[in-house]
Order: structure tokens, then sequence, then C-alpha cells
């Protein structure tokens, strides 16, 4: 989680280093303990090389994904976009994912990872400075 808020306080300045030199860790406990939150670690081979916090659907929600996080030497080799995939197969239905409109290579990521699962059949805005995609697996 240090290596995930160190990459993103690159989009957000207000991310800071606490006086004892981490950053202030999330609040992780209902990923453990909710039956919608749901924690999963992206590997490779043996290597933890990611993860995602995923937030299932409910009667009035859409599955969505809170955080999600390829180490920086594992970008660009096609490990997130399966990572991605295989969350989608795991939680079937409706979509929406949100990136902070200066993070513009999740931006990019996403973008074009939707456009291809669904042919080009999803919605995407943008709102209060994020770009929200919806769409349905």
């Amino acid at each position: 989680m240090q290596f995930y808020i160190y990459e993103f306080s690159t989009y957000i300045p207000e991310i800071k280093l606490e006086d004892n030199g981490s950053y202030k860790p999330f609040n992780l406990e209902k990923y453990f303990s909710d039956d919608h939150h749901h924690a999963f670690f992206i590997e490779l081979d043996d290597e933890l090389i990611g993860f995602a916090l995923v937030e299932s659907a409910t009667s009035t929600e859409p599955n969505t994904i809170q955080e999600f996080f390829i180490l920086a030497k594992h970008k660009g080799n096609g490990y997130g976009k399966e990572a991605a995939r295989k969350l989608f197969r795991r939680f079937p239905g409706e979509w929406e994912i949100t990136q902070i409109e200066n993070n513009t290579p999740a931006h990019a990521f996403w973008l074009g990872l939707v456009d291809e699962l669904t042919g080009g059949n999803f919605m995407e805005r943008h709102h209060n400075g994020l770009y929200v995609q919806t769409f349905r697996i």
C-alpha cells in the first residue's frame, strides 16, 4: 500500500509523508469484514505485483474498483489488464470505474480496456474532477 500511496502522491500533492517517514495507511478493515468489499492480491508466479480493492454491486449500486495497483516494474506488460478482466468475470453486471482527472495513465488504461471489453458500449462522463466509465459486463 505504501508504494501505491507514493505513486498516487504524484497526482494529489496533499498526500505527504508522516513524521515517521511513511504514508498514512488506508483503513482496509471493511475489505476483510464486509460482504460487499473484496481485497485481491495480484501475483506473477510467486511474486506479489499489485492489488485490487473492489466493492461488489448491491441492489442500488454497481460494482466498482475502489483501488487498483500494479508495481511500476510490471506496468505495460498486460498484467493489469489480465487482473481487471478476471475481476470483471468474477463480478458480472453493472460497473462504474473512476479516475481522478490528472491521472492520465489510469484514465488511458481504463478507457482503453473498457472500450475493448464492451466493444465501445459504455458511457463516460467527467464530473467533479473525475472521469467515470459506466458499463455492463
